[in-house]
């Protein structure tokens, strides 16, 4: 009989994801053994302190357990240390993590406060360096790295994939006398070169337990192949993530379409959803994507879920989808003070469903639930705790009275993390 992630209890989830090293990246550690941590990153001009350090913030708010930024100049470079004062001003602890492309081994070397704060660096082998020079820069941006104790990601992107490193095998792929198909070249090339970087950096010196891997594309299914080649292939704690998953649905459905394979196969660590922001639309959306993705899997919880009803022609009328709003709504600005106040809380299950056939059940199956009445129904709304039926619920106040038990629900439930005298 085959058992499904989603079938185990979360210790017995932890016991068959893939077997890794555990890397720590400041305070959060990334390995088998721990959750999967998600991440972010910022879309800020670097260079401008303050606008980055209150982006970083609200990504940390929203549940970004690490958050990337770009370091690309000396000017972004030289506000680091800047940013981070301005994120110790607002308690901000969240690990920084600086993103370096083809000049990151002079960055780190000019400006060394950078290099000291960051709490983790990722390099890009396809352009950390090119012709001779990459092994050079490639050794001093690791060698700085160990000075300072800091982990690395070498994550590689199809987009910019080492083309030496291409060439060569298609060149030999081209001898065999059954070639491969050439997108079977290139998604070894992608794994070859994150291998090959992450042995030449054990080499410098470099601890095995400090690195970090990705291999990132923009298809679905080459992303779940090269994945599984990789993590059949090492022991390296895996970052997963399509390299431009898209605007809107399309990014939220191909993002969760190729990690959700991965995940349910124990592979990956940490996880990014790289949504293109519409515009208007909060860079945080993506930091929601990626917590509903591993919550909806069994696999870690983040904040209450709340059930709905899709709505038929039984619910013509549309009050029940609105509640469901309100309610998710509620609990997403509530759960920053209940986390701190309440140990458990992000485990609440909630249902707003809008008519008899499944309304009762739903709600029952939910720790707190209603059943609001669909079309011809009497107009009144049965709450179920536990359930059990506790109460029933109409009028004009009916949103901010079901609301009302949910925040007693949350006080009578959930133990005080520090209880009081």
């Amino acid at each position: 009989m085959t058992i499904s992630l989603t079938d185990m209890t979360a210790d017995a989830q932890a016991a068959v994801r893939r077997i890794t090293t555990t890397v720590p990246i400041g305070k959060v550690r990334v390995g088998s053994c721990q959750p999967i941590v998600v991440q972010s990153m910022t879309n800020t001009d670097t260079a401008d302190a303050k606008a980055t350090a209150k982006q970083v913030a609200e990504l940390a708010r929203a549940g970004s357990e690490l958050v990337r930024i770009t370091v690309n100049t000396p000017e972004a470079a030289a506000a680091v240390p800047e940013i981070q004062r301005r994120l110790d001003m607002m308690s901000c602890e969240v690990p920084l993590i600086g993103d370096f492309h083809y000049n990151g081994h002079q960055l780190l070397q000019q400006v060394p406060e950078c290099a000291s704060i960051l709490a983790k660096y990722r390099i890009n082998p396809g352009n950390v360096g090119f012709g001779r020079k990459r092994d050079d820069q490639f050794a001093t941006i690791i060698e700085i790295a160990m000075a300072n104790e800091k982990p690395v990601r070498i994550g590689v992107n199809w987009g910019s994939l080492d083309a030496s490193l291409l060439a060569r095998l298609m060149d030999e792929n081209a001898a065999l006398d059954k070639p491969s198909d050439a997108s079977v070249v290139m998604r070894e090339a992608l794994i070859r070169s994150a291998l090959d970087s992450a042995e030449q950096a054990e080499e410098l010196g470099m601890a095995h337990d400090r690195i970090i891997l990705s291999c990132k594309v923009s298809d679905v299914q080459d992303l779940i192949s090269v994945y599984r080649e990789l993590a059949a292939r090492c022991d390296y704690p895996l970052h997963l993530g399509l390299t431009e998953a898209g605007m809107g649905s399309k990014g939220i459905v191909s993002s969760t379409a190729a990690m959700a394979v991965l995940l349910q196969e124990g592979i990956g660590d940490t996880v990014r959803i790289s949504l293109t922001p519409e515009p208007g639309q909060p860079r945080t959306d993506e930091v929601v994507v990626a917590q509903e993705l591993l919550q909806t899997m069994g696999l870690r919880a983040f904040s209450p879920m709340v059930t709905a009803c899709p709505g038929c022609g039984r619910t013509t009328s549309t009050y029940f989808q609105s509640l469901a709003q309100d309610v998710q709504g509620y609990v997403r600005r509530r759960m920053p003070e209940w986390k701190v106040e309440f140990d458990g809380v992000e485990n609440l299950s909630l249902a707003v469903m809008g008519c008899v056939v499944n309304g009762p059940g739903e709600s029952r199956h939910a720790d707190i639930g209603i059943s609001l009445p669909g079309t011809g129904e009497a107009p009144v709304a049965p709450v179920f705790m536990d359930g059990k039926k506790h109460s029933t619920l109409r009028g004009e106040a009916l949103t901010e009275d079901f609301l009302g038990l949910i925040e007693d629900y949350v006080r009578n439930r959930y133990p005080r993390r520090f209880p009081t005298n």
